[in-house]
């Protein structure tokens, strides 16, 4: 990053970000309907009453990001990374602390709506106009989804519903919807580990281009090489806590070290071959013949 860090435009604020799911029903032997009715009431009362369980999945956490930057989030199984996603895109109430954004937050999920009963012609209707684009600008960018999204390539699936696809020609045409568009922040939950290496670099190519118009994208990833690819920042949440912020290659060592695994190593060189030896010419040897 070349930029000076004072020159830099936030587009993403999390200032000591608490977030706090509530697990209903675990100790108070009452039914839901009472239960729910109470909470509205009386929501301290009825959720002592109710036996109610805070879980804290995300504690303390603060960043900022800014335009321009990919950044990855890494982390072990429940660590808080979708969750996080979540609430910075607006879908989830944070218990304390405050997110700012400028623009507003795309999510792209695995698990993003799509009309499985529509065919994948018009999912990229009704997914560009819930984006916010033109129906002449979807009309201009249709071929080149279709294309990106590779569904065709065995076969003419994009006028079949949706539900006759795979979950991986789901997902990347899912994601080949939300990259048509220029996002402000564009945070991508495992979307990329459907697809197949093709794909990854295309997406990988998508997501630098949408940096360059001043972008920012988050990416939830298991996939360490994916990572390192994409991203130049990386947060590392573990049990709901940032345990790190960084370059990408300092933290993924020390997440790599926690976690037990290696990075990829290069491909090692291969032994030179032993130089043969060119053949000695035979020798003419005389032979004594008996007299």
């Amino acid at each position: 990053m070349a930029e000076n860090v004072n020159s830099r435009i936030p587009t993403v604020v999390a200032d000591g970000v608490d977030i706090v799911y509530r697990v209903n029903g675990t100790g108070g032997g009452r039914g839901s309907a009472t239960a729910a009715l109470n909470r509205i009431l009386r929501r301290k009362q009825a959720e002592k009453a109710a036996g109610v369980r805070k879980v804290h999945a995300v504690r303390n956490v603060s960043f900022v990001a800014y335009r321009g930057e990919a950044i990855g989030l890494i982390g072990t199984n429940g660590s808080g990374k979708s969750t996080l996603l979540k609430a910075v895109a607006g879908l989830l109430p944070v218990e304390n602390g405050h997110i700012y954004t400028d623009g507003q937050p795309s999510l792209l999920g695995v698990n993003a709506a799509l009309m499985n009963d529509l065919t994948g012609e018009r999912n990229i209707f009704l997914g560009g106009l819930a984006m916010g684009m033109p129906r002449e600008q979807i009309k201009e960018r249709y071929q080149d989804i279709v294309d990106f999204s590779g569904i065709n390539e065995k076969g003419d699936f994009i006028t079949l519903p949706m539900r006759t696809y795979s979950s991986g020609m789901a997902a990347r045409l899912r994601f080949s919807i939300a990259a048509a568009k220029d996002h402000d922040v564009l945070l991508i939950d495992e979307a990329l580990a459907t697809g197949d290496r093709s794909f990854q670099r295309r997406s990988e190519a998508r997501i630098r281009e949408l940096r360059r118009h001043a972008g920012t994208v988050f990416l939830v990833s298991h996939n360490n090489k994916s990572i390192r690819d994409t991203c130049e920042r990386v947060l590392w949440l573990e049990r709901g806590e940032l345990r790190m912020d960084g370059p990408t290659e300092e933290v993924m060592k020390e997440y790599e070290a926690f976690t037990g695994d290696k990075a990829p190593k290069k491909p090692a060189k291969a032994a030179p071959k032993p130089q043969q030896k060119a053949p000695v010419p035979a020798q003419d040897t005389k032979v004594a013949l008996p007299s």
